[in-house]
């Protein structure tokens, strides 16, 4: 009987322009694997290509795991029952980290398989490394609601539990949407509250800014369709 295959967690880049930030030893495991689960095909496609040109993308097997369609766990278990290693891709960054891929992590470890957590960037540590706040005592809630009053309230909720905790709150939005929020932010928000936005991390265009929220009532960033993260401490 073969051994039990492995999941390989592998992180990806946060900015095309930014392979330097990824480990040579994930080129050596992407190399060998023939089995991933991917965010997005076409990304997943373009960064293998990336990592080494001679891989030969319609050789691999490249199943989906996105929101609207969960990865088929039950062949995951089937893969590596047989012995075969399996490569979990974000679309950007850490991979099962506010995305799918847990799932993919929680069957290996239903079967007792070994799963490989591999370093790489995490826009959400690199983000609360750059923001000079509480980085012993945080908290990421994802997605905030869409809806107006919905949002306002959970943007409350937040910054109530920031001060209540001293603990600083991260959360992200749809690129297309981040103009919204950051104005939502500045109306539901206390002035007294810091706020960093971090955005296109490692990419060229990187901009990482912690001002009170009266301070960025003078001066607002453009952050439509850029990858951000946002940062509140109260």
């Amino acid at each position: 009987m073969s051994a039990t295959g492995k999941v390989y967690l592998i992180p990806t880049v946060l900015s095309a322009d930014a392979l330097f930030s990824i480990p040579a030893y994930i080129t050596t495991i992407a190399q060998q694997l023939r089995v991933f689960y991917v965010e997005n095909e076409r990304t997943a496609r373009r960064y293998l290509k990336a990592l080494d040109r001679n891989i030969n993308i319609d050789e691999l097997q490249l199943l989906p795991m996105h929101e609207n369609q969960p990865p088929d766990i039950a062949l995951a278990k089937k893969h590596l029952l047989a012995g075969t290693d399996i490569g979990v891709l974000s679309e950007a960054g850490c991979p099962a980290i506010a995305d799918p891929g847990h799932l993919v992590v929680q069957a290996a470890h239903s079967i007792d398989a070994r799963v490989v957590p591999m370093v790489g960037p995490n826009s959400m540590l690199l983000a609360l490394m750059a923001s000079g706040m509480n980085g012993q005592n945080f908290q990421f809630t994802g997605y905030l609601p869409i809806k107006a009053p919905e949002r306002g309230k959970a943007l409350r909720q937040l910054e109530d539990e920031s001060e209540r905790k001293k603990q600083t709150q991260l959360f992200i939005e749809t690129p297309y949407r981040n103009n919204q929020l950051l104005k939502d932010i500045l109306d539901h928000c206390k002035d007294h509250t810091r706020l960093c936005v971090a955005v296109d991390i490692t990419g060229p265009e990187e901009y990482i800014k912690t001002k009170t929220i009266k301070e960025w009532r003078k001066a607002l960033p453009d952050l439509h369709k850029r990858p951000a993260i946002f940062l509140l401490h109260a």
